[in-house]
C-alpha cells in the first residue's frame, strides 16, 4: 500500500538529484535568513553555491540540541514569527526547552508523511485511529493526529493516561488503531487482564508504536498479548516530529522519508561515517522545511542501514529500529550496554514478565548492574529452587550478550512502575 507511489518508488538516481537540488535551496535559506548558521558557514568559509555533489554534506558543521537551546526561543527560526502557524516545544526537564515552529506548508508536508508512514504500515480511510500520546507542546499526539486525517481515517484524540478509560473508548467507538508508546501498550494489556477484557473480542487491528527503543520480542509480546499487527514509527521534534521514518507491512527496517530527510549514520566519538551496516549516531538535515531548517542535527539516537531492497517496492533506505541512544547508553567496567540488549534476552526467557528495571551502582570502587525482573505468581510464590534456576539461567544469557557478569533480582508481579508515555527503566546511582 502506497501513499505517494511515484515519489516512495522513485528510483535512487532521480532521489539523489532531487536531494541535491533540495539541499542546495536549504544552504540558500538557512544561510541567507538564519544568522547562526552565517556565522558558522563564514567560520568554515562554506561557500554553498559550490556544492554540486551530496558528498559535499560533511563539509558542513554539525548542529547540537544545545545550539538550539543556545538559540532559544526564536533564534534559528528561517522565516519572520507572522509565517509561524504553529510552535512545538520539548519539556525543558534537561535544561533550557529547544522550540520549534512551523509554516502553513511545513504542517501541510508534516501531515502528508505521516499519512505516509500510517498507509505504509495498512491503515486506510476505514480506519478508527485512538491517539494515546499526550498533547500539548510534544509534537507526538499532534502529527499522527493531523496524518491520520489526512489518511481519511476518523480519529480519537484521547491524549494519554486514564487507561481504564482508554479501554473503554477502545470498545465503544471500536478503535481498529492504537498509537502510543510500546511501553504504554503492554500496560494496557495488563490492565485489560485486570477487567478481564478479551483483547481479542475488540475491533483492534494495528498498534503504530514510537517515541521509545523496543525490541523484536517486545513487539511479538504486544502483538499476542493485543491480538494487533504492530509497526514501528521514528521522528524527533527537533527535525519535524512523527513522519521522519516508519515501517511498512513487510516489518523489516523503517522506511527514511529521504524526499524530506537527507540521513548520515556516523561513529558517534570519530563523526566519521561508519561501514554499511553497523552501527552508528543517526544525523539528520530537513530539505523541505521552511520555519525551522536544521542542518546536520546530531540525533542522538543510535541505528544502521540495513542493506537491500524492501520487497514492497520502497527505494527509500531502511533503517533499523532505534537501539538506545549515545547519551543513554551505560558504560559498565569498560564494556558498552543498551538497555534493549537486556530486554531482548528477557523477552526471550520464560516465566519473565515483560517489566524490567535496571540499577547501576558503584561499589568499592568497581560498578554493579543489577536487573530486576518481574516474574510470573506461580514462579514467585514456587519452591526457592526453581527460582535459583531461573535466575541463573537469566545471569548466564545476559552474560553471554553483554559480556559481562549482571546481578538478577526476581520480583513480583505489578511491582514495578508502569509507563503511560516513555519508559524509564534505568537508574544509574554512580551519578546522584
Amino acid at each position: 500500500m502506497y501513499w505517494e507511489q511515484e515519489k516512495e518508488c522513485l528510483p535512487r538516481e532521480d532521489l539523489e538529484q532531487l536531494q541535491l537540488e533540495r539541499l542546495q535551496s536549504t544552504l540558500y535559506r538557512v544561510g541567507t535568513h538564519v544568522p547562526f548558521y552565517r556565522k558558522k558557514f563564514n567560520e568554515l568559509k562554506v561557500d554553498f553555491d559550490s556544492f554540486n555533489s551530496l558528498d559535499d554534506l560533511r563539509r558542513l558543521p554539525f548542529t547540537m540540541k544545545q545550539d538550539l537551546r543556545d538559540n532559544y526561543p526564536y533564534g534559528l527560526f528561517a522565516v519572520p514569527l507572522r509565517e509561524i502557524v504553529r510552535v512545538h516545544s520539548s519539556s525543558g526537564t534537561t535544561g533550557m526547552a529547544t522550540v520549534v515552529g512551523y509554516t502553513k506548508n511545513d504542517i501541510k508536508n508534516w501531515s502528508n508523511l505521516v499519512a505516509r508512514i500510517l498507509c505504509a504500515a495498512g491503515l486506510t480511510a476505514d480506519d478508527v485511529v485512538q491517539i494515546a500520546f499526550g498533547y500539548g507542546l510534544f509534537t507526538g499526539g499532534f502529527g499522527l493526529h493531523y496524518g491520520a486525517e489526512r489518511l481519511g481515517a476518523s480519529v480519537i484524540p484521547i491524549s494519554s493516561g486514564n487507561t481504564k478509560r482508554q479501554i473503554q473508548i477502545m470498545q465503544d467507538f471500536k478503535t481498529t488503531a492504537l498509537v502510543c508508546t510500546p511501553s504504554y501498550a503492554l500496560k494496557m494489556a495488563d490492565v485489560m487482564m485486570e477487567m478481564d477484557i478479551n483483547p481479542h473480542g475488540l475491533s483492534l487491528r494495528y498498534g503504530l508504536f514510537g517515541a521509545e527503543p523496543w525490541s523484536e520480542a517486545m513487539r511479538s509480546e504486544i502483538n499476542e498479548r493485543l491480538g494487533i499487527r504492530s509497526s514501528d514509527n521514528y521522528g524527533l521534534s527537533e527535525v519535524m516530529g512523527p513522519g521522519v521514518a516508519g515501517e511498512c507491512r513487510e516489518c523489516n527496517g523503517l522506511h527514511i522519508n529521504e524526499d524530506h530527510f537527507l540521513i548520515e549514520v556516523l561513529d558517534p566519538k570519530t563523526l566519521e561515517p561508519v561501514a554499511p551496516g553497523e552501527i552508528g549516531e543517526l544525523v539528520i538535515t530537513t530539505l523541505t522545511k521552511e520555519a525551522f531548517p536544521v542542518i546536520r542535527y546530531r540525533t542522538r539516537d543510535l541505528t544502521r542501514i540495513l542493506p537491500g531492497t524492501c520487497p514492497c517496492g520502497r527505494t527509500f533506505a531502511r533503517m533499523s529500529r532505534i537501539m538506545g541512544r549515545t547519551d543513554d547508553m551505560l558504560i559498565i567496567k569498560g564494556v558498552n550496554v543498551f538497555p534493549i540488549q537486556i530486554e531482548s534476552v528477557l523477552f526471550d526467557i520464560e516465566g519473565t514478565e515483560p517489566h524490567y528495571r535496571i540499577i547501576v551502582e558503584r561499589e568499592n570502587n568497581e560498578d554493579k548492574i543489577t536487573v530486576m525482573v518481574e516474574v510470573v505468581e506461580s514462579i514467585f510464590f514456587d519452591e526457592m529452587k526453581k527460582q535459583r534456576a531461573l535466575v541463573d539461567t537469566v545471569k548466564r544469557r545476559l552474560a553471554a550478550e553483554l559480556g559481562i557478569h549482571v546481578e538478577v533480582k526476581l520480583v513480583e508481579e505489578k511491582t514495578l512502575e508502569r509507563f503511560d508515555g516513555k519508559g524509564s527503566r534505568v537508574i544509574d546511582k554512580r551519578q546522584l
